[in-house]
């Protein structure tokens, strides 16, 4: 695997990472919500899930999930329940607004902990490094395991960059929700509903 496909293959995942999809949109969330600090613990959380999903791809059990669908299908309704119970929550706590700097610690393990299993019981991660990581492997070169795992951290890389940069530029919308306490009323509303149709969508997507 030479420089031009580690090259190629980073422009496609920097592409990918920035369209707007469910991991940047809850780091968004969680950096409004409770500011840079909870952004970046979150994409700790999220990229950590993605480890585990780039190990599954490159040792063939991403490939045995999909291949099975009853295990498939018990991966996909875990992960879309629990995004629900996290909507359910939100939109409980709908009326708790925008933590302010000092207003309540920060919940970082509770943070960490949503980033690994809002990747980890998505099966459409599995499919994503399952269907793009092949592309890109040199299978000339032989060991194309080891290949996959060096793609994968290549992606995980550049996604911690891109959404510790989101977390980083999210305190100037932070500051000016700030002066509208109507809106910031409404966040964990906005963030329930988000939760709700990422977790539904997946509940109902096929294979």
């Amino acid at each position: 695997m030479d420089f031009i496909a580690i090259a190629s293959f980073l422009g496609v995942a920097v592409l990918l990472t920035v369209m707007p999809g469910p991991d940047n949109l809850f780091v968004l969330a969680q950096s409004i919500s409770q500011g840079r600090k909870a952004g970046i613990v979150t994409t700790l959380g999220l990229c950590t899930g993605l480890i585990v999903h780039v190990a599954a791809a490159a040792l063939g059990i991403s490939a045995i999930v999909y291949q099975s669908a009853v295990a498939f299908e018990i991966v996909k309704y875990a992960g879309a329940a629990y995004l629900l119970f996290l909507a359910w929550k939100s939109f409980r706590d709908k009326e708790s607004g925008l933590v302010l700097n000092g207003q309540q610690p920060l919940q970082v393990r509770a943070l960490y902990r949503k980033g690994i299993l809002m990747n980890v019981l998505n099966p459409k991660v599995s499919l994503f490094f399952l269907a793009l990581l092949p592309q890109f492997v040199d299978h000339a070169a032989g060991r194309v395991p080891v290949q996959m795992l060096v793609l994968g951290m290549v992606f995980i890389v550049q996604a911690m960059v891109i959404f510790a940069a989101i977390s980083y530029f999210s305190e100037k919308v932070r500051g000016l929700l700030t002066k509208s306490p109507a809106i910031s009323r409404r966040l964990n509303y906005i963030q329930g509903t988000l939760l709700a149709a990422i977790g539904l969508k997946i509940a109902l997507s096929e294979k």
